[in-house]
């Protein structure tokens, strides 16, 4: 899921920054200043995203193999 978000928030941030859609007049926020924002948030969480998962299959599991040996006797 983190991955997909960060690309999502880096797309709508391209868009908003390049200017891609009319954005009304009356928006309280400069859409090319929220787009900047969008894009970096969704390249942190991108990248972040891919941290994790690396991370979390990088688990190593250490196998003991343990001998009984009975006494001949």
């Amino acid at each position: 899921m983190g991955i997909g978000v960060g690309i999502v928030l880096a797309v709508v941030g391209a868009i908003l920054l390049t200017d891609a859609v009319a954005i009304p007049a009356s928006w309280p926020v400069d859409s090319q200043a929220l787009g900047l924002i969008l894009l970096v948030a969704g390249i942190v969480a991108l990248a972040l995203a891919v941290y994790l998962s690396r991370r979390r299959n990088d688990v190593r599991t250490t196998h003991v193999e343990q001998r009984r040996y009975e006494d001949p006797r």
